[in-house]
């Protein structure tokens, strides 16, 4: 549970539509929110959720995507089998999903996870409708049959992974739903090519929907935001407004947080507004965000790079 009651979020919400007169009503021009809930444990939901219920009762169109990665971990340890991690050869670490691994993802993200979490927005008063990317062929691309990898050293070819790259989001479904007042909860696995079910990286998937529908998106993780020294929150970069600045946000990236960087260049070539990486686990997490709250990532950060390759 959120560690919230019902009637504790919609008190706070109601609240908040009473007390701000800064927020668009109308839904007008402001773009969408795409949120992205983190997986791991140290994540809390419940401050997202409260935020959620009170964007949405201001007339904000919001879409949550949320991973899940630890209890398919949990998951796969409890049937007596472990995790697959690889490194690939630019250094950055990721999940092997194998046969095996694709049957609990399937039982576990938009099974258990997608169900429990929509539960708690519709508790806050959301209407919230949870669907994977297999629904309505809402996330679709090719798939990766086989990945790079390095081990012990070498560059080999692992195959019999069961992922895929999203290239594709169907927006119309995503718009017929917030157009009839739903706020979508969509998790992987995604539809590849073939028509198989496949899994796909969360900040990856929220990107692709948010550079779709030219939304603000909001990575909640653990974290302020991207540190210059991971060690130190002090260091926290608050803006990458430039090529130079986006460039130094790529070094300092290290570990969980490469991912999240990389996601936020997707999102942005996809056509997202902005994108923030933001502390999840604050009273007020996504309007701490919206309000300056984080690592803020500009389209302008990526200008440079795209005249070059054009």
């Amino acid at each position: 549970m959120t560690g919230y009651t019902r009637e504790e979020l919609l008190a706070a919400h109601e609240q908040l539509v009473d007390n701000d007169e800064n927020l668009v009503t109308d839904g007008g021009s402001e773009p969408p929110v795409v949120v992205k809930v983190g997986g791991a444990k140290a994540v809390d939901p419940a401050g997202a959720v409260k935020d959620v219920a009170h964007l949405v009762a201001n007339g904000t169109d919001v879409v949550v995507v949320h991973g899940g990665s630890t209890a398919v971990d949990e998951t796969l340890e409890e049937l007596g089998e472990e995790p697959t991690y690889v490194e690939s050869p630019s250094g950055v670490t990721g999940r092997f999903t194998d046969e095996r691994t694709m049957e609990v993802f399937s039982m576990v993200m938009p099974g258990k996870l997608n169900t429990d979490l929509t539960a708690l927005f519709r508790e806050a008063g959301v209407d919230a409708l949870g669907l994977s990317g297999v629904d309505g062929g809402l996330l679709t691309g090719p798939r990766k049959s086989a990945v790079r990898v390095v081990e012990d050293g070498k560059k080999k070819i692992k195959r019999g992974d069961h992922s895929g790259k999203i290239t594709s989001v169907n927006t119309g479904l995503l718009e017929t739903l917030l157009d009839g007042g739903y706020t979508p909860i969509v998790t992987v696995p995604m539809l590849a090519d073939d028509g198989v079910p496949v899994n796909a990286d969360a900040d990856r998937a929220a990107a692709a929907v948010a550079g779709a529908l030219g939304a603000r998106l909001v990575v909640l993780t653990d974290v302020k935001g991207v540190y210059e020294d991971p060690d130190d929150e002090s260091t926290l970069i608050e803006t990458a407004d430039t090529p130079a600045e986006f460039a130094a946000l790529e070094d300092a990236a290290e570990g969980f947080m490469t991912k999240k960087v990389m996601a936020a260049k997707e999102a942005l070539d996809g056509g997202a507004a902005e994108v923030i990486v933001a502390d999840a686990n604050l009273n007020d997490p996504l309007i701490t965000a919206l309000d300056g709250g984080g690592t803020h990532v500009t389209p302008g950060a990526l200008v440079e790079a795209e005249e070059a390759e054009q």
